[in-house]
């Protein structure tokens, strides 16, 4: 036990004496290693998981208005980086790391619970913004369209957007 106890002393003061050399490179243009890479992503997996488990989704999230809504947001403020159906990610998006993910394949890895939880608090060196200053109805509508996303097609998407435009695009940012 006391073997274990000083493995893990000398453990964490060389990690701490890595970290604080300045030998960890945080440059977006220098990708993790694999095991940093693997503990990153399972911290923020839990981290989502364990926040939103205590949401409520509201019912109705495939109400065509809410989508609409939500297509208005995510063409506003999302697509310049995740893009969308017919639509690339813009240039920030290519400078970012981790790359801003596709969401039609985040739709079918976290509940519509996750995906609010997201949208609200944002992710921690990702690029990913909190939208905490948002409504929490549109934020919900923005997961009822990323809902939609998986299958979309781009007509699809180009007529979400035409709708938004010919009523007057409907921001609801408080």
């Amino acid at each position: 036990m006391r073997c274990f106890l000083m493995s893990l002393v000398v453990l964490v003061l060389g990690g701490g004496v890595y970290l604080y050399s300045g030998a960890f490179d945080v440059a977006a243009t220098d990708h993790h290693a694999p095991p940093v890479h693997w503990l990153m992503e399972q911290a923020r997996i839990r981290s989502i998981r364990v926040r939103a488990a205590s949401i409520q989704t509201p019912a109705g999230l495939d109400d065509p208005q809410k989508v609409l809504m939500g297509a208005d947001h995510f063409a506003a403020h999302c697509a310049v980086c995740h893009g969308a159906p017919g639509v690339p990610k813009g240039d920030i998006a290519l400078g970012l790391y981790p790359e801003p993910p596709d969401l039609a394949e985040a739709a079918a890895r976290y509940s519509p619970a996750e995906l609010f939880w997201i949208l609200k608090h944002g992710i921690k060196m990702t690029g990913m913004p909190a939208w905490s200053d948002h409504a929490d109805d549109e934020l919900w509508a923005a997961v009822a369209f990323i809902e939609k996303l998986p299958g979309m097609t781009e007509q699809d998407y180009a007529k979400l957007v035409m709708a938004n435009l010919m009523a007057g695009g409907h921001h609801h940012h408080q």
